[in-house]
């Protein structure tokens, strides 16, 4: 993570597109894990554009993630405060390129694994119920038996994923809470566009 600077002035925020773009993707993410979680709990007639939407925001979600990369490529986010330890800094760094990873992976599987749906030729997917989202052409031409299996995989490879995420959300937010609670860090008024940081220590700054 590099640190952004203007003069002596150094940037303690997120930009205000990085702030929406972050919790954009976050409310689609924890609407989409509420809807597969649900789905085997509704009416058999809500089951199917359940699960449309899911798709349907999954592949948003993927968009959305990819314009946000390169967004930080523009605009470096801010550095972290030294006041951190630095397994505590590189940890930060590790959790946040896994998470963009799953987030783009669980979509990508997801993809893959509606592809190889057998009846993904009769049943085109719909985005948002706007528009026909293509299938990924080369996965609906394998064999019968090799697609089935492909989809087995696929599907089996996106409920592995979609754990790993979980657990890796839950130390994301663990350690955004352990460090705005317990070490008396404005973490979370990185990512809001509210509030106030005061101005940094120099022992916090690079």
């Amino acid at each position: 993570m590099t640190v952004a600077q203007d003069g002596p002035h150094v940037r303690l925020r997120y930009t205000r597109v990085a702030m929406i773009l972050h919790w954009i993707v976050a409310i689609m993410i924890a609407l989409n894990i509420v809807l597969i979680w649900i789905v085997e709990l509704i009416p058999e007639w809500l089951v199917r554009p359940t699960i449309d939407t899911h798709k349907s925001l999954g592949i948003t979600v993927m968009g959305l993630v990819l314009l946000h990369l390169l967004w930080r490529v523009a605009n470096p986010p801010p550095h972290l405060p030294l006041a951190y330890k630095s397994w505590e800094r590189r940890a930060a760094k590790t959790a946040h390129i896994t998470m963009y990873g799953l987030i783009l992976m669980l979509p990508l599987s997801g993809w893959l694994h509606d592809s190889s749906w057998k009846a993904a030729a009769q049943v085109p997917m719909k985005l948002f119920y706007l528009f026909e989202w293509p299938r990924i052409g080369f996965v609906m031409t394998l064999e019968p038996e090799t697609r089935e299996a492909f989809h087995k995989l696929t599907g089996r490879i996106h409920v592995w994923l979609s754990y790993a995420f979980y657990g890796l959300f839950v130390l994301h937010v663990s350690g955004a809470l352990k460090h705005q609670f317990w070490d008396r860090k404005p973490q979370l008024q990185r990512m809001v566009p509210w509030g106030k940081i005061d101005t940094p220590d120099r022992r916090d700054v690079a």
